[in-house]
């Protein structure tokens, strides 16, 4: 044996097994290309990636330990998605759970920081900029139409 090396076992290793998992589509609407890594929350992933982040709350991207998925700009991925098998806090380097448990509170977080955006009619424009309707918006801040 030389120091340092590796005799690994042949065979596959089953990961995550009897987690359930999601399988979504994601876009990178911005102007670089973003990376993520096999632990990251994907609830708080960059704000320029698009996708249902509600479904991805309490989840990770399926992929082996230590690696990453990248997404270049313009492009759009279908990924699997993995629970965490832990009962939590999960946190983010985006601050949108900071811990948090509650779903419903951590979306809305999500919303007023632009990492959900509204949609109009289920579209998003193509310029990848959001509208709502001033009611809708009034009623986000608290008043009323």
């Amino acid at each position: 044996m030389i120091p340092g090396e590796y005799k690994l076992a042949q065979g596959t290793i089953e990961a995550n097994q009897g987690l359930s998992t999601e399988t979504i589509t994601v876009e990178n609407t911005g102007d670089r290309p973003i990376q993520v890594g096999s632990h990251y929350h994907f609830f708080e992933v960059n704000r320029y990636l698009v996708f249902d982040r509600a479904l991805a709350w309490g989840m990770r991207i399926n992929i082996p330990s230590g690696t990453a998925v990248r997404f270049e700009p313009g492009e759009s991925h279908t990924v699997s998605l993995v629970r965490f098998s832990g009962p939590g806090p999960w946190f983010g380097a985006n601050n949108l759970t900071a811990g948090c448990q509650v779903k419903t509170t951590c979306i809305e977080q999500a919303k007023r920081q632009g990492f959900i955006k509204p949609e109009v009619g289920g579209q998003m424009p193509e310029d990848g900029s959001s509208c709502v309707d001033q009611c809708s918006r009034n009623e986000v801040l608290g008043s009323r139409c």
